[in-house]
């Protein structure tokens, strides 16, 4: 049987919104110290060019059903045939990106200052959680939940006895640090650089390949299924038009 706790107020006042606060403004200093040793760069004009073609075939693929099959056939051809699509690409000029980024040194320091940008204040602010605010019950999830978030929520409380809609003060950290993404989207726009999640994931890659992006989306358009959602359309409006002429 789960045990209820009653949370302290002083909790509240020195655990949860400090550590809220804190989160907050760290990310908001990290965007703009990303801003001063970001280094300023040309964006590279094909990168540019395959990313909208990529843009554009998406749109293609989304609204296809309301478009004739005969006009989506031909936009289709145009994207993905073998000879001058535009999301074709032959084998011989597909580019490593990891090739491309030890070729270009500007590239590669640029990555480290962004790495280091995420990993050196992330780092500290976890110390400094695990130091001062280790072993908190912090909150409670108004709802109940199931025993499988109880290793996200109540991560540095080892008792099985506890509800798991407790809330330790390091899985607050956690969840403050993947989790205030749209808070951050309000407060800086979305074209910001506190993103940990994303930045965790381009840890492991080496940023954009193209290659894989306009074989992924021509794979994609060649298998869509046109349906055709609005049958005899023409010929209505044309009675319709005929009637209010007449």
């Amino acid at each position: 049987m789960a045990e209820d706790l009653v949370l302290d107020t002083a909790i509240r006042d020195w655990v949860l919104i400090p550590l809220s606060v804190v989160m907050v403004l760290i990310g908001v200093l990290r965007y703009f110290v990303s801003k001063l040793i970001r280094s300023d760069q040309i964006p590279d004009i094909k990168i540019v060019k395959e990313g909208q073609v990529i843009i554009r075939a998406r749109y293609l693929r989304a609204a296809a059903n309301f478009i004739p099959a005969k006009s989506f056939r031909v936009r289709r051809h145009y994207y993905s045939n073998e000879e001058n699509g535009l999301l074709h690409v032959p084998k011989g000029q597909a580019q490593n990106p990891q090739a491309q980024m030890f070729s270009d040194p500007n590239m590669a320091m640029d990555m480290m200052k962004k790495n280091l940008s995420m990993i050196i204040p992330q780092t500290l602010t976890f110390a400094w959680v695990n130091f001062f605010f280790s072993g908190f019950v912090a909150a409670k999830i108004p709802f109940p939940l199931t025993q499988r978030f109880r290793a996200m929520l109540q991560n540095g409380i080892d008792l099985s006895t506890v509800d798991v809609s407790y809330v330790s003060s390091r899985s607050w950290y956690f969840l403050n640090l993947f989790g205030l993404r749209g808070l951050f989207s309000l407060i800086l726009g979305e074209d910001n650089a506190t993103d940990d999640a994303q930045r965790m994931m381009q840890m492991g890659g080496f940023g954009f390949d193209p290659t894989r992006s306009l074989g992924a989306e021509k794979d994609g358009l060649d298998i869509v299924q046109h349906d055709w959602a609005l049958p005899k359309f023409e010929q209505r409006a044309a009675a319709v038009l005929k009637k209010l002429v007449s």
